[in-house]
């Protein structure tokens, strides 16, 4: 959307009022899309078959071990965080190194004399897209190892120095593709990897707590990108 108001609009301050506008608008219209079609989906099949089961997983638990007091639902908690801590830090890890890099890099550090000021906005759509894929990647294939996928969020450390070498490095290294192949990768890792520690994490404790472990699972994202965003300054700076 950015690149079509860039194109259309031009670039004063009426220009970008008119771009900011069309951008609310266009958000607003999207988030009432997402929730009419979450009530949507609740009302699946599919949805209320998973939820009989763990409704049915539920009352088993409780017959055995009676209702969960205060103290009994902390343990349980407390159990899940530690069940699930070393996914929830690779998320946490995903987004500290995504954010740290970017926007603030890609529209702060790196400049091309021939695409100018379409540059920044050609490497943020690349990689929003190249993220839509990588979440999009696991309805094609799914890696179902979660402990290498946490390993992958510790490699992907590796984006530091090599984003550094686009800055510092070789001159071929500071051209425009070296840089658009590393940010297309950083959004691919970035979107494949969030959903695959998304959708393996609750898999790993009893049905009853995967709901559970998904809030968690979120709770660790939001931690996540709170850092990443707080980091990135360190990188513009």
């Amino acid at each position: 959307m950015r690149i079509i108001t860039k194109a259309i609009y031009p670039q004063d301050a009426v220009g970008l009022r008119k771009s900011a506008n069309l951008y609310f608008a266009v958000s607003i219209t999207v988030m009432a899309i997402c929730l009419v079609g979450y009530n949507i989906a609740d009302r699946l099949p599919i949805v209320q078959f998973y939820k009989g089961i763990k409704l049915q997983a539920l009352k088993e638990e409780r017959s055995a071990k009676g209702p969960l007091n205060g103290s009994a639902w902390r343990s349980t908690l407390w159990d899940i965080v530690g069940r699930i801590k070393w996914p929830g830090s690779g998320l946490v890890l995903i987004y500290v190194v995504t954010l740290s890099i970017f926007p603030g890099y890609v529209t702060e550090d790196v400049h091309s004399e021939a695409l100018k000021d379409w540059y920044p906005i050609m490497l943020i759509a690349s990689y929003n897209v190249f993220d839509f894929i990588g979440k999009s990647l696991t309805a094609v294939y799914l890696f179902e190892n979660v402990n290498i996928a946490v390993g992958a969020c510790f490699w992907r450390l590796m984006f530091y120095p090599l984003f550094f070498g686009c800055l510092h490095g070789p001159d071929f290294f500071r051209t425009e593709i070296p840089v658009t192949v590393l940010t297309c990768l950083l959004g691919l890792t970035n979107g494949y990897l969030t959903s695959i520690l998304m959708i393996l994490t609750p898999k790993t404790v009893r049905v009853q707590h995967s709901e559970t472990a998904g809030v968690v699972m979120v709770l660790f994202l939001g931690v996540g990108l709170a850092t990443g965003s707080i980091v990135s300054w360190f990188w513009v700076i």
